[in-house]
């Protein structure tokens, strides 16, 4: 079997089609946009594939688990702040820092009269610690949340709630600890890492392509889960969560776990936004940034993780283009093309392929099967776990209700007897 027939057969893939769709999204951000754009378009375009990150993440969480987060602008936020730490420590060496009041420390604290650096900060002057707290500070964040909602049963609208207020209060929280975290504006002036000066052209190029191939990595490990049993009980749990439930599936952890996993996705997004923009600032965290992150997936359709990636770069692209030539409307604009896609497009730009590719002969099979691995067949098959497993659980139970009349049974036969002897003595 040739590396073709391999590739289009792999279920994680999503077939000729999934294969298809992931060639076609490879060349647009590694092929086509690096030849057809200036660097500083192409920054900017790496910046908008960061929120990539946080938009496929919401496809496995809200499109696949039905859990709808309005708080991810947290884990984006965190993963970027322990990014930006290193980076600002290394800016800020006794030699660059010499006309503060304290050398060694960066200029926020200088200016908010700090004298040392706080503990917290100094296992940050290690990159490798640094890459280790991008990851796990947001998934431990996102497990305690988790844990006390979904073990809770909190779920629906109450949980998207409740991650906005979050998302307020880390906001706010970080705005007031201006000492600590640079306040509202952020922490700036992030110029090197590890000596590298990441503001020149070539880093740009560079971070650029490592930025691509981070996101299909996590698209690759998407795919991966959705197209396990794991994925399958998600699209179940979405769909009929007490059935799972009473099937013997403790439902909370699966919850907490996707929860915990689209926020190490939007944290690594964040933490190469640090380093493809060169700053991070709570504007970034709280609720609005949030919700933006939820229309990127709503857009590019939130059942498809190549349709999420697309919808991102439409939106933000729009931002752009909308800014630049109608400052004062733009944000009209938008809005208009929010609602555009709500009314006419509800299933995003995926959707948009399954409706109408179909009326073309060439798109027609493909069309008809572009979905299905990732939703309808999905969908099938979480259906078949489920009803395997109930009938095991019927089984199970009619087994023991079997035995059980037979006991029953032998028990009511044993007594008949002993009352017969009874009788039979009484005549004697």
């Amino acid at each position: 079997m040739t590396l073709w027939e391999k590739m289009k057969a792999s279920p994680v893939l999503g077939g000729k089609e999934g294969v298809i769709s992931l060639a076609v999204l490879a060349a647009v951000i590694f092929v086509v946009l690096p030849l057809g754009v200036d660097i500083f378009r192409l920054n900017l375009i790496g910046k908008y594939l960061t929120y990539a990150f946080v938009a496929v993440g919401l496809v496995m969480l809200w499109g696949h688990g039905g859990i709808l987060s309005l708080g991810q602008g947290i884990f984006f936020g965190l993963g970027g702040y322990a990014m930006a730490m290193f980076l600002k420590l290394e800016a800020s060496d006794p030699l660059s820092t010499k006309i503060q009041s304290t050398p060694g420390i960066p200029d926020f604290m200088d200016w908010n009269q700090l004298t040392a650096l706080p503990w917290f900060w100094e296992p940050f002057k290690s990159l490798p610690f640094t890459i280790f707290a991008v990851l796990t500070i947001p998934a431990l964040f996102a497990y305690i949340i988790g844990y006390a909602m979904f073990k809770r049963r909190v779920g629906g609208v109450y949980f998207s709630i409740i991650t906005q207020a979050v998302a307020l209060i880390l906001s706010i929280l970080i705005i007031g600890q201006q000492g600590y975290t640079g306040g509202v504006n952020g922490m700036t002036d992030l110029r090197t890492l590890l000596g590298w000066d990441i503001r020149t052209d070539s880093a740009k190029y560079i971070l650029y392509f490592v930025n691509g191939l981070l996101l299909f990595g996590a698209i690759f490990l998407s795919k991966y889960i959705m197209s396990s049993k794991f994925g399958m009980l998600l699209l179940a749990m979405r769909d009929k969560e007490e059935r799972v439930r009473f099937s013997g599936y403790d439902v909370s952890n699966f919850k907490i776990f996707i929860f915990c996993l689209a926020a190490m996705m939007s944290a690594v997004g964040g933490a190469m936004f640090t380093l493809q923009v060169g700053f991070m600032s709570p504007s970034f965290v709280g609720i609005v940034p949030s919700i933006e992150m939820v229309i990127f997936c709503a857009v590019g359709g939130r059942a498809s993780l190549v349709g999420a990636v697309y919808g991102t770069l439409l939106v933000n692209y729009g931002k752009t283009v909308f800014s630049e030539t109608y400052p004062e409307m733009w944000l009209f604009l938008m809005g208009g093309l929010f609602i555009a896609v709500v009314m006419f497009f509800p299933s995003g730009l995926a959707g948009i392929w399954d409706k109408y590719a179909t009326k073309y002969g060439w798109f027609k099979d493909k069309a008809a099967s572009a979905k299905k691995p990732e939703v309808s067949t999905s969908k099938v098959e979480a259906q078949a776990v489920l009803t395997e497993t109930l009938a095991e659980t019927t089984l199970a139970t009619d087994s023991t209700g079997v035995a059980t009349n037979k006991a029953t049974r032998k028990k009511a036969d044993t007594t008949s007897a002993i009352e017969s002897n009874k009788l039979r003595g009484a005549e004697a």
